[in-house]
């Protein structure tokens, strides 16, 4: 069975390939009754994601192939130093130095500057703290390159065409890695790559054509186009808030695309289906037998997290009783020094049936995230202060947070927000990409 799987996989794989192969300058990706549109409608950035799509794809699948083939390495040197591949790593970021003074200043004239840009002693920590990770990077990838010649790497293209499942792409020593290997390994990764550009490009082409119609409609009331977008829009907001101001946007756009009778033609590629776990102990909303579920992998210092937690809110509140929202924790650590705590100190007001309430001060909060700060947003919503604390610090509440970052991993979490719906990964953070995912689910 495994074995069908990893061939069916390579199939569509390749199928991709000769489908993005076919792809011109002049393909129809939408149609409307006054106007066709092709990729010279979409913006610079959106048109090369469309035309240069096999080859971006191309290049993750050669990183991807890097990446397992540090991981061998890695693990070989870990075991012939009695280390591990962390410690060696942390090792070779180590020796890098602080960047000095001149260094500083010649990149902050080269990328920065005098015209536009802060002052220079404003901005040094970060220009600092960039140099420094940089060298950083650097030298890992010389070291690697080391490792690479140590245990005599032979790798192939993994791109290369004709390959089958049980061909080696890569030996490391007495280790291989098969087409087979690499393909199951990465599915999800791949899948994601493409679908992210897909959304990139529809969410891009549906702006263009939302542009074009008000156009229309401007030209059709004797209006320029900004006079009808005040029009339809700013002289409608009564609160002005984000989420008011996309949902008459959502039907301004409802509207003019069901008038001109827009068809989007742009093909989506199949998203694979992920056995996202969730037990009873998670927080959640909603029904356990509602038609759809949506899962979202947070982390409360998230700058993104905060943005989207709004967004995604109120659209879930459209569809009513048909949504069960479950969260799961996802901190990051290197990033997020006071993450993980506030993870905990979620699951401690879940214990007394404030998460939600809890969360929403967490977002709200997030530059004072330290464990005071905490136990004060546990004092407002008035709960149990020496309970909070003791659930806090249970060791069963780490290992869940630990579980959750291990079943992230598992379906391919690799950032905040990850947002799973009926275990499709939503690869854009919006409104409109959400609803699009809901539909979806619901349609079948």
């Amino acid at each position: 069975m495994r074995h069908f799987g990893t061939v069916l996989l390579l199939l569509t794989t390749f199928s991709c390939a000769l489908t993005m192969a076919a792809q011109r300058p002049d393909d129809v990706l939408a149609t409307s009754t006054k106007i066709n549109f092709t990729p010279a409608n979409l913006s610079p950035a959106a048109r090369r994601y469309y035309l240069e799509r096999r080859t971006i794809i191309a290049n993750t699948r050669t990183e991807l192939l890097d990446g397992m083939i540090a991981e061998a390495i890695l693990d070989l040197e870990a075991k012939a130093a009695s280390s591990t591949p962390e410690k060696l790593l942390a090792e070779q970021k180590s020796k890098v130095r602080d960047p000095l003074p001149a260094e500083v200043q010649k990149f902050y004239d080269a990328n920065v500057g005098p015209d536009g840009g802060k002052p220079l002693e404003q901005i040094r920590p970060q220009l600092v703290a960039y140099l420094k990770e940089r060298a950083a990077e650097n030298a890992v990838d010389t070291y690697l390159q080391t490792l690479r010649t140590k245990y005599k790497v032979v790798g192939k293209d993994a791109n290369s065409i004709g390959l089958t499942s049980g061909d080696m792409l890569a030996t490391i020593g007495t280790r291989t890695i098969t087409v087979s290997e690499f393909e199951q390994k990465n599915k999800v990764r791949l899948n994601d790559t493409e679908l992210q550009i897909f959304e990139e490009v529809r969410a891009d082409l549906e702006s263009v054509i939302l542009s074009s119609l008000a156009a229309e409609e401007a030209k059709s009331r004797n209006l320029d186009e900004q006079a009808f977008l005040a029009e339809e829009i700013t002289d409608k907001l009564k609160l002005f808030t984000d989420e008011e101001k996309n949902a008459v946007e959502t039907a301004l756009k409802k509207r003019l695309f069901t008038k001109y009778a827009v068809k989007i033609s742009l093909i989506e590629p199949t998203p694979i289906v992920q056995n996202v776990l969730i037990e009873s102990d998670d927080p959640q909303t909603g029904s356990a037998t509602a038609p759809v579920t949506v899962v979202m992998f947070t982390d409360f210092q998230c700058p993104a997290c905060s943005r989207t937690h709004p967004v995604l809110k109120s659209t879930l509140a459209e569809y009513g009783n048909k949504i069960r929202f479950v969260v799961r924790d996802y901190p990051l650590e290197s990033l997020h020094e006071n993450a993980f705590q506030a993870a905990l100190a979620a699951n401690a007001a879940r214990a007394q049936g404030k998460f939600f309430e809890y969360s929403e001060l967490l977002y709200r909060n997030q530059d004072a995230l330290d464990k005071a700060s905490l136990l004060k947003y546990a004092t407002q919503l008035g709960l149990n202060a020496k309970q909070f604390e003791l659930d806090f610090n249970d060791a069963k509440a780490i290992a869940e947070v630990r579980k959750d970052q291990a079943d992230g991993r598992d379906n391919g979490v690799g950032g905040t927000p990850s947002i799973f719906v009926n275990g499709i990964k939503v690869q854009r953070l919006s409104a409109d990409a959400f609803r699009r995912a809901i539909d979806r689910a619901l349609s079948k």
